[in-house]
């Protein structure tokens, strides 16, 4: 779900790094509206997948998505006359950008759901804030943790503990998997924090590096991927649906939306959809795909999301 942003956050699933948010004529659709459709988009990204890897591999779920949000995204650098950025060691940077924010947790989250279900993986996105705050206590020297910064950490973390039901010996769950999927939230943040000190202050624009994000990121998946897959014997329609709009929709379209969020009301408010999205996610998985949960499930989704709120309060300038 990530790429590159116009805000430096730990939080939003799509957010990178700080930069100048360039002008833009005001959307004609309220910011409101726009922020429930990307809380929507997100959310049910889990469930997409999920379908997508009942008829295929978790590897050519992932090429599909990006290869389908690649398009979304060149498509909107047509209309809009951007061209790809320049220098190769822009690229090198991007292609690294590409792996950390798109390649491998996409391809993590996709293998993480052959084994458990959308809702646990939805949850476990939701503490990417987690991983973010710890890593820039080490990687980002100006990021000055605070005790509720901190406190916020800790109380994150026992979120997730409370989640896998760490007091019963984590019985019943499938512990690769939800490795799997807790790895790929800990990749976003290692990539927003490898862009915010590669590529902050970019004169291309942020649509452009996201394009060439992508497009690398499908590159890599299209090495990988026939390396360990073999072509379907039969295309299954639903499946490919779902990986279709999971990539024009939940990869494509929602970076255009970020973008236009992010400019208008700020990455503060424009990370707040990171709240949201393991809620819809369960919602969706329950509802929609007969997924049950034991209350420690939404009590700990609960608490994960309070800690990683706290992770992103702020010290007012001057305090």
């Amino acid at each position: 779900m990530s790429s590159l942003s116009p805000s430096t956050t730990t939080a939003a699933p799509g957010a990178a790094q700080q930069a100048p948010v360039p002008s833009s004529p005001r959307p004609r659709l309220d910011w409101r509206l726009r922020f429930g459709a990307l809380s929507l988009i997100w959310g049910f990204s889990f469930l997409l997948i999920k379908v997508g890897t009942h008829g295929y591999a978790p590897f050519q779920v992932t090429l599909g998505r990006l290869a389908f949000g690649t398009a979304v995204l060149a498509v909107a650098m047509a209309v809009r006359r951007e061209r790809l950025p320049r220098g190769l060691r822009t690229w090198g940077h991007l292609a690294v950008a590409g792996f950390f924010l798109n390649a491998l947790p996409f391809s993590l989250f996709a293998f993480a759901e052959l084994t458990i279900p959308s809702t646990l993986a939805g949850i476990c996105n939701a503490t990417s804030p987690l991983w973010g705050m710890a890593l820039s206590l080490v990687a980002l020297s100006e990021d000055r943790p605070t005790r509720l910064r901190v406190a916020g950490l800790g109380v994150g973390f026992l979120g997730v503990l409370t989640v896998l039901g760490a007091w019963q010996g984590f019985h019943g769950l499938d512990a690769r998997g939800t490795a799997m999927a807790l790895l790929a939230s800990l990749s976003y943040p290692v990539g927003w924090i490898y862009v915010r000190r590669t590529l902050a202050g970019s004169s291309h624009s942020h649509l452009s590096l996201t394009g060439g994000q992508l497009l690398l990121a499908t590159v890599q998946l299209a090495v990988v991927t026939p390396l360990f897959t073999s072509v379907p014997a039969e295309f299954a329609v639903v499946p490919l649906l779902a990986v279709a709009a999971l990539g024009t929709l939940g990869t494509g379209l929602a970076v255009l939306i970020q973008y236009g969020l992010v400019a208008e009301v700020g990455p503060t408010t424009g990370q707040m959809v990171t709240y949201f999205v393991p809620v819809i996610a369960a919602a969706a998985g329950i509802v929609v795909l007969g997924e049950t949960l034991t209350w420690s499930t939404p009590v700990g989704a609960a608490i994960v999301l309070a800690g990683a709120a706290l992770t992103q309060v702020r010290p007012k300038r001057g305090a």
